[in-house]
């Protein structure tokens, strides 16, 4: 069975820009190995998601005290940035494997309706970061109601 499915060009957009993020990703990875920097740069992993009333992003950032991450929002963009600190390595000790990457990221979103920013809430638990961005109140729909009108009786 078929289902139909009501156009959000606000869904197409994000989609879009993720393909985009992805392609540029991919872009700047092969131009960094190029000039023989490091191609697994860390990066950090978020998820976006929309309810009617919010935009909720979760971070992954295992290992990072939520005292070394800077949120800020600004223009309808959110931006989070910090830096995972290496470990000190023993003058002796020697690596089978290394693959935990540490230094700065920063991850940019911009979203695709007002947000009222003064209400913006921040959770850390488990190594997750979770942002609640509510919506600002011209931005969520509104229910209109019709009203009863009677018929002008001439006479």
């Amino acid at each position: 069975m078929s289902r139909i499915v009501r156009w959000d060009p606000f869904r197409d957009m994000v989609a879009m820009r993720s393909q985009m993020d992805h392609i540029m990703d991919e872009w700047l990875r092969a131009s960094n190995a190029e000039n023989g920097e490091n191609s697994q740069a860390m990066r950090l992993a978020i998820d976006v998601s929309e309810t009617e009333n919010n935009f909720i992003v979760k971070a992954s950032i295992p290992g990072i005290s939520p005292d070394d991450l800077d949120i800020s929002f600004a223009d309808n963009t959110l931006t989070i940035q910090g830096e995972r600190k290496d470990e000190h390595v023993e003058e002796n000790e020697r690596f089978h494997l290394r693959e935990r990457r540490f230094g700065h990221f920063m991850r940019t979103i911009a979203l695709p309706l007002a947000v009222n920013a003064d209400k913006i809430e921040a959770q850390h638990e488990n190594g997750v970061l979770t942002l609640t961005l509510p919506k600002a109140e011209e931005t969520k729909p509104r229910k209109i109601s019709i009203r009863n009108s009677q018929p002008v009786v001439e006479g």
